[in-house]
């Protein structure tokens, strides 16, 4: 029997934006803890369907992505993303497969061998939704490449497991703690410790966040957890504010220089 994740029902379309769906599908336990899962739905403007890091197929979930569009692009966005791909591979045998860095390895240590076409550019968005969609790969780390994605038209960030954003009075007491300490609770969601240690160059990872901010969404679909509904550019700077704090200071210590430059060249 599956688990209560809170986001019932499971395993269906749910509409975001215009041209934009999530899936919320069943728990998958890490180090024992039930992490509820979300897939992103996005259609292009040739009608074909991106899949963001699927979740359980079912046939029901098949037969209202049939009558959506063409299913044609599968992501797995990062290492830990690929549990359900082979699944989505057996019914959508022409679907083309993406993947971020790191993906192929991990899957083969835990013995599973995937197809994968295409890899995914660090820097900038792929032939079939360029334009429409922005992407890059989060730098900083050796060991968690995450590629991110951001749709223009609906202003919507997609992310998988850098801000992870858990809904405490969704989980059975138990698991509670685990939120807590970890500081992923819904009352201020961020990057997991165990994944932020990951990103040694501090620099770079603040490069891909202050990006992302640049792109100014409004909304922030989450793979764990509770998605940001609005004001997505103020969540970025709250999830990363310790990154980014002393870039902010430099600024500000920067303008009031040059404010007292310009004082100073008015009064001469």
């Amino acid at each position: 029997m599956t688990q209560a994740t809170g986001y019932e029902p499971l395993n269906t379309l749910k509409p975001l934006a215009e041209g934009v769906w999530i899936v919320d599908g069943p728990a998958i336990k890490v180090y024992g803890f039930p992490f509820s899962t979300r897939a992103t739905i996005v259609r292009l403007e040739n009608g074909d369907l991106l899949v963001h890091s699927p979740t359980q197929m079912t046939e029901e979930l098949r037969a209202e992505l049939d009558a959506l569009g063409r299913v044609a692009h599968l992501i797995a966005p990062n290492a830990a993303h690929y549990t359900h791909l082979t699944d989505w591979q057996a019914v959508y045998p022409r679907a083309r497969t993406w993947a971020a860095p790191g993906v192929v390895e991990r899957a083969a240590k835990k013995g599973v061998t995937l197809r994968i076409e295409r890899r995914l550019k660090p820097d900038r968005a792929e032939a079939p939704w360029k334009g429409q969609l922005e992407q890059l790969i989060v730098a900083g780390s050796k060991t968690h490449r995450e590629a991110v994605f951001f749709h223009k038209a609906s202003r919507t960030l997609i992310l998988t497991d850098l801000i992870v954003n858990i809904e405490t009075a969704k989980l059975p007491a138990r698991f509670r703690p685990f939120a807590w300490l970890n500081g992923i609770d819904d009352t201020d969601g961020k990057t997991p410790p165990f994944l932020r240690w990951s990103f040694r160059d501090k620099e770079a990872m603040a490069d891909s966040v202050e990006a992302m901010i640049g792109w100014a969404p409004e909304r922030i679909v989450l793979a764990h957890g509770r998605c940001y509904m609005r004001d997505g550019v103020g969540e970025l700077e709250r999830a990363f504010r310790k990154l980014l704090r002393v870039r902010k200071w430099d600024r500000i210590l920067g303008d009031a220089k040059k404010r007292k430059a310009r004082d100073e060249a008015g009064r001469g």
